[in-house]
């Protein structure tokens, strides 16, 4: 699949700014510039620097231009929380199984959700958590090896995708959706519940200041696991 020229302009100015050609308060080429480079048309520049500017790595100022922004912490409504430090807290013991951890080709939907071209290679793994010794979450995850490229390295028994995932890559922004759904029977067989059982489904895509570093999908029992957040204003 060829990669959309929005896309490939975001990557132009990641590479910039990862290779630190472009520190953090940098002035970024203007949307005629990129226009020019890339012999695009005014809207795919404007797309790129939007986007960009959503995901926290640029910051736009009317009359003055697009920036590199500076690093900011994570900040989403849920909190991103290691599954392990949420059983630990209640007191309980964690341990947790990997089933498959393996090089898998990008899919059209793999692609658009780590912003990768179609087929290329990324990192999978399923894994199931539980709680003293009944389980209460399956992860299933997608990784950008660009971000991290020992992650098939790791012994996911001792420390969980999440806990590495942040020490190497800093996470800094992570977006959830969460749905009710009745399990299928891969699914309902590796959390010990039945198909007519709902589970509650968390899709999350994370970033760090270099792009997406991971697509997870999180299935927990319905009846064993609940879903809090905390919102500041």
């Amino acid at each position: 699949m060829t990669v959309p020229v929005y896309k490939r302009i975001k990557q132009h100015i990641f590479s910039h700014i990862e290779q630190g050609q472009w520190p953090s308060g940098s002035r970024v080429p203007s949307e005629n510039k990129l226009c020019e480079e890339f012999s695009v048309s005014r809207m795919t520049a404007r797309k790129a620097l939007e986007e960009l500017t959503r995901e926290g790595v640029l910051v736009r100022s009317q009359g003055l231009g697009t920036f590199v922004a500076e690093a900011k912490p994570q900040s989403s409504f849920l909190e991103v929380r290691n599954i392990a430090d949420e059983i630990h807290e209640r007191g309980n013991q964690h341990s947790a199984r990997v089933d498959i951890l393996e090089i898998r080709l990008a899919g059209a939907e793999q692609s658009l959700a780590l912003e990768v071209t179609e087929n290329s290679e990324l990192f999978y793994s399923e894994i199931i958590h539980f709680e003293n010794g009944q389980p209460v979450q399956r992860e299933e995850r997608y990784v950008n090896p660009r971000q991290a490229p020992d992650y098939l390295d790791q012994n996911f028994t001792q420390t969980t995708p999440n806990a590495y995932l942040n020490r190497v890559a800093s996470l800094t922004e992570a977006t959830h959706v969460v749905e009710a759904v009745l399990p299928d029977t891969r699914i309902a067989s590796s959390l010990a519940i039945a198909t007519n059982q709902p589970c509650l489904k968390i899709t999350r895509r994370s970033w760090c200041r270099k792009g997406v570093v991971s697509m997870a999908r999180l299935y927990h029992p319905g009846d064993r696991y609940r879903l809090g957040g905390h919102l500041s204003f």
